[in-house]
């Protein structure tokens, strides 16, 4: 059964999709400054973004997931900071290949009539 994270940090910056379970671990700690085994997720994408990979400790072990999109890209958090927090709503939207970044509505009691 693959884990469906709660948690989910996005490493901002593209990454070798060759790399596996250890180098993107690494990763993790040096360049994001966080711990592998920290309960959460992290995902990481190509310079085309028309991949990723997720990489969970599940309090056993390791899971690193790859999922890849025939057409178009993931839409990914802007450069500027190292990592970026998603939700699980904003994740399942991530994946799907849907823009996730646009699921939130400006509050239309702002809005003159």
């Amino acid at each position: 059964m693959i884990p469906k994270p709660s948690q989910v940090w996005c490493a901002v910056e593209a990454v070798d999709m060759r790399m596996g379970m250890d180098g993107l671990s690494l990763r993790v700690q040096q360049a994001l400054g966080r711990a592998p085994c920290d309960g959460s997720a992290y995902a990481f994408r190509n310079r085309r973004g028309n991949r990723l990979k997720l990489l969970v400790w599940d309090g056993t072990g390791v899971w690193l997931c790859q999922r890849r999109l025939h057409q178009g890209s993931f839409v990914w958090p802007k450069a500027g900071d190292a990592v970026c927090s998603l939700s699980e709503t904003q994740w399942d939207w991530l994946t799907a290949g849907v823009d996730w970044t646009r699921l939130t509505v400006a509050d239309t009691r702002a809005w003159v009539l």
